[in-house]
C-alpha cells in the first residue's frame, strides 16, 4: 500500500514531499536510500520535541524513529501524529508490537560510521535453501566435496592484510569473524534459532539470544553446532566426518548522553575433520570378472563413484582447528560528529593440529604423502599462531565528508611442533617466532548528491620504508557517479609465515630472507569498474576487473625435492581479466535471477592461480501467498556450474591446497528444486540437492579424487521469536 504524504516533520528542518511514500510498521525502517536518519538530540532539546505540533494528513501518518526519544515518545511514533479517529493504540494486547521491525542488527562497521541505527533483521526466503549461505562466508568455493571439509576462494579476490599472518585458512569459512559479528538493539527478547538436515549428511543447528538488559546495554550469546557424516568409504553413512561446535558471547553499551558507544564479543570454535585424502583407484589383476578402475594404464573417473564401496587414502587421519578471540570496539565522541576517538582491541589464538597414526610405506617411499621425515610411528605436526593488536585512531563525518585515520600495533607469537623418534615424542620444530609490527592507515571519503569519491589505505611501518619493494601496503581510490562505479588498488604484501617456513613429518622448507631460496612481497596493481542499475522488472549488474600480479607465492606440485604441495613464487608477472554479470527480472509473481563470472588468464597455462573460466549461478522460482496470506511460500530451482579446468589438489597435513597438472574436473552442473515458505516468524525449506545426478554423469568431482555428495533431500527450519 502507497499513501500520499505532503507534511512537515517536527524532528527535521525539512519538507517531507514525495509523491509515493512506502507504508511501514511502527518503529520499522527503510532500506530505501530515502530513509532520513536525524542527528542526535540532547536532554535539552526534548521539550521543544514533546511540543512540536503534530502534522495531519488525510491519508494515514509517517513515523520516523529516534532512538533517544523516552518511552512517551515512542508512543506517539516518535513521528507525525495520526489523524483522529485513524489513530493504531499499541498496548500490551497488540500481537504485532514486538517483531522484525523493532529488532535492529548493528555491527562494528557502523560503529565505525557512527551509526547508531543499525538495520532490520534478514527475514527473507530467498537465502534460506541455499548451501553457499549457510556457513559464515558466502563468497564461492571449491571444497573437499562435503560441508565442514577444507575450503577455499574460488574466483580472484586480493589480499588487503599485512604484517606477519599465519597462512592457515582452508577452514575459515566455518569460524565466526569478530569483526563482523551482529549485535542487537530490541525492545523485546529476541531469539533465533535454525536448523538444517541434508539426509543423511550434512547438519546444522543455531540457536541465539539477545535482550536489552536495561535501555542502553544489550547482551546475548549465540551457539553453533554442525556436522556432516561420510558418503566415501564407509560401511556406514552415520559415521562422522566433520565436526564443528562455536560459542559466541556478546555485549553493546550506548552511554545515556550518547557520547560512549562498547561493543565487545568473545568467541571459542572446534572444528575436527576426518581427513579421507580422496578415493584410490583400484587395479585388480587376480580376478578378471572384477571390475577395474584403470583402463590402458588410464583411471576410468566415471568408475569412481560407488561412493560407500571405494577405498580412500587416509584412514585415521585428523585435522583439528581451534580457534578463540576476545575483541572490543569503543569510540567517545568529543566535538559532535566531527571528532571521535576509537580503540579496538583483538587477543586470537589459532591452534591446528594434523594426526595420521596409519602411516605407511611401501619398498622405502611413503604412500599418499611426499616424505616421512621425522617418525614412522604417528604423524602430530602443530602450530599455534598467537596475536595481540591495538588500534587507536579518530574518525568523523558530516553529511558530505567522513574520514578515519588510526595506527595499530600487533604482537604476534608463532609456536611449532611435531612428532619425532621412535617411540614419537612431542618437540619443537622450529624455535618461536616472534615480533611486533606497527601499522598506518585511514580513509577519506567526500560525497554529494549522486557524486562520490572514496580512498583508503594502510601501511606497514618499519626501517626499510625506503626500499619499496620489501615495504608492506595497500591503497584503493573509487569513484562513484549515479550507476557507475571505478576502483583502482595497488598492493604489496609479505608472504604467510607457514610461505616462509615450515618444518613437519612430512614437508621441511625454508623461504625466510636468509635462506637460499627467499621469497619477496607480491605485488599486485588492479582496475575495476562496475556498473549497477534498477530499470522497472530489471536489474541490471556489470563488472570487469584486470590485475596484474607479481612475485606470486602459491602451493604446487612440481615443487623441488618430491615435495608436492610445497610453495613456490612466480618469477615473472601474471595478467587477470575478470567480467561479471548479473540479471534479475521480477515479473509478477515470477522471479530470475542469474549471475555468471568470467576470467581470462587463470587456465592451465597459468602455473600458479587456477580459476574455472565460467562460474555460474541461477535461480529461477514462482512466490505467492497461499491460504487466505497466512503462507508466503517460493517454489522452483537453483543451478550452478563451473567450466573444466585443473581444480586445486589438497595436502591435509599442511592445510593448504595447491596447484596440480595430472587431473582434470569436468564441465559441473549442478541442479536442486526447492520449496520454501514463511508462517509468520517460522521460515523452512524442502530440497532436493543435485537431483540431476546420472544426467549424464553418475557425480562428479570437487577437488582431484574428492567426489562430491549424490543425490539427497535436504530440509531446513528457521524460528525467530520477538518476546
Amino acid at each position: 500500500m502507497w499513501l500520499q504524504v505532503c507534511a512537515i516533520c517536527p524532528y527535521f528542518t525539512f519538507l517531507l514531499k514525495f509523491v509515493s511514500w512506502p507504508t511501514v510498521l511502527p518503529g520499522s525502517r527503510s532500506s530505501s536510500p530515502l530513509i532520513f536518519r536525524p542527528t542526535l538530540l540532547s536532554d535539552s532539546l526534548l521539550t521543544a520535541f514533546f511540543s512540536a505540533k503534530p502534522a495531519r494528513c488525510a491519508a494515514s501518518t509517517v513515523r520516523c524513529r529516534v532512538r533517544q526519544a523516552l518511552p512517551v515518545a515512542a508512543l506517539l511514533g516518535v513521528g507525525l501524529l495520526p489523524a483522529t479517529g485513524q489513530a493504531q493504540v499499541l498496548d500490551d494486547s497488540t500481537k504485532v508490537r514486538y517483531g522484525a521491525h523493532t529488532t535492529f542488527i548493528l555491527k562494528e562497521r557502523d560503529l565505525l560510521r557512527e551509526d547508531t541505527l543499525g538495520q532490520v533483521i534478514d527475514t527473507t526466503l530467498t537465502r534460506l535453501p541455499q548451501q553457499r549461505y549457510w556457513a559464515h562466508d558466502t563468497t564461492f568455493q571449491q571444497d573437499l566435496g562435503n560441508f565442514g571439509t577444507a575450503s577455499r576462494r574460488l574466483l580472484w579476490e586480493p589480499n588487503l592484510k599485512l604484517g606477519a599472518r599465519l597462512g592457515r585458512n582452508v577452514f575459515d569459512k566455518y569460524a565466526r569473524n569478530a569483526a563482523d559479528v551482529p549485535y542487537y538493539d530490541t525492545r523485546s527478547p529476541y531469539t533465533f534459532f535454525r536448523f538444517h538436515q541434508g539426509n543423511p549428511y550434512e547438519q546444522i543447528f543455531e540457536l541465539s539470544y539477545a535482550r536489552s538488559l536495561k535501555k542502553h546495554f544489550n547482551a546475548g550469546f549465540a551457539y553453533e553446532r554442525f556436522g556432516a557424516n561420510k558418503a566415501v568409504a564407509v560401511t556406514n553413512t552415520k559415521t562422522g566426518q566433520v565436526e564443528h561446535s562455536n560459542f559466541l558471547f556478546f555485549v553493546r553499551y550506548d552511554s545515556p548522553e550518547g557520547r560512549y558507544h562498547a561493543m565487545s564479543n568473545f568467541s571459542t570454535a572446534r572444528h575436527r575433520v576426518a581427513e579421507q585424502g580422496g578415493i584410490q583407484p583400484q587395479l585388480v589383476t587376480n580376478n578378471p570378472d572384477a571390475p577395474s578402475d584403470f583402463e590402458n594404464g588410464k583411471v576410468i573417473l566415471s568408475q569412481l563413484f560407488d561412493y560407500q564401496r571405494e577405498v580412500v587414502s587416509l584412514t585415521k587421519a585428523i585435522n583439528r582447528d581451534d580457534r578463540d578471540e576476545l575483541r572490543l570496539a569503543h569510540t567517545y565522541r568529543l566535538l559532535g560528529r566531527g571528532l571521535t576517538v576509537f580503540h579496538i582491541f583483538d587477543y586470537s589464538r589459532q591452534l591446528n593440529k594434523y594426526t595420521d597414526e596409519a602411516l605407511s610405506s611401501t619398498g622405502g617411499v611413503a604412500r599418499f604423502y611426499p616424505l616421512i621425515r621425522r617418525t614412522t610411528t604417528v604423524t602430530d605436526d602443530r602450530a599455534e599462531f598467537r596475536q595481540l593488536e591495538n588500534t587507536v585512531g579518530v574518525l568523523g563525518h558530516t553529511s558530505a565528508v567522513e574520514y578515519r585515520l588510526y595506527g595499530r600495533q600487533r604482537t604476534f607469537r608463532l609456536i611449532t611442533r611435531s612428532n619425532i623418534g621412535e617411540p614419537a615424542v612431542l618437540r619443537p620444530a622450529l624455535p618461536d617466532s616472534t615480533g611486533t609490527q606497527l601499522f598506518a592507515g585511514g580513509t577519506a571519503a567526500f560525497r554529494y548528491r549522486q557524486f562520490a569519491i572514496e580512498t583508503a589505505g594502510e601501511l606497514k611501518l618499519s626501517a626499510r620504508l625506503g626500499n619499496i619493494g620489501n615495504t608492506e601496503y595497500w591503497l584503493r581510490g573509487a569513484a562513484r557517479l549515479g550507476p557507475l562505479r571505478g576502483e583502482a588498488l595497488i598492493s604489496s604484501y609479505a608472504p604467510t609465515l607457514t610461505e616462509l617456513r615450515l618444518v613437519g613429518n612430512h614437508y621441511a622448507w625454508d623461504h625466510t630472507e636468509n635462506s637460499t631460496d627467499s621469497f619477496q612481497n607480491t605485488q599486485v596493481q588492479q582496475l575495476r569498474v562496475q556498473v549497477a542499475q534498477q530499470l522497472g522488472k530489471h536489474y541490471l549488474e556489470a563488472a570487469g576487473t584486470v590485475a596484474n600480479i607479481q612475485n606470486l607465492v602459491y602451493y604446487t606440485a612440481d615443487a623441488p625435492g618430491g615435495q608436492f604441495g610445497a610453495p613456490q613464487q612466480l618469477g615473472t608477472a601474471r595478467q587477470l581479466t575478470t567480467l561479471m554479470a548479473r540479471y534479475r527480472l521480477t515479473w509478477g509473481k515470477f522471479v530470475a535471477d542469474n549471475q555468471a563470472t568470467y576470467t581470462i588468464g587463470a587456465g592451465a597455462d597459468n602455473p600458479g592461480l587456477r580459476i574455472p573460466a565460467l562460474v555460474g549461478e541461477s535461480r529461477v522460482y514462482y512466490q505467492g501467498y497461499v491460504f487466505k496470506k497466512a503462507l508466503l511460500g517460493q517454489a522452483g530451482v537453483q543451478a550452478y556450474f563451473q567450466s573444466r579446468w585443473k581444480a586445486y589438489d589438497y595436502s591435509p597435513s599442511t592445510q593448504q591446497f595447491y596447484v596440480q597438472d595430472h587431473f582434470t574436473v569436468r564441465n559441473t552442473p549442478v541442479v536442486d528444486v526447492f520449496l520454501s515458505g514463511d508462517i509468520r516468524t517460522v521460515g523452512f525449506f524442502l530440497k532436493m540437492a543435485y537431483v540431476n545426478q546420472f544426467l549424464p554423469q553418475s557425480g562428479y568431482f570437487a577437488a582431484p579424487y574428492y567426489a562430491a555428495l549424490p543425490r539427497r533431500m535436504e530440509f531446513g527450519i528457521r524460528w525467530q521469536f520477538f518476546n
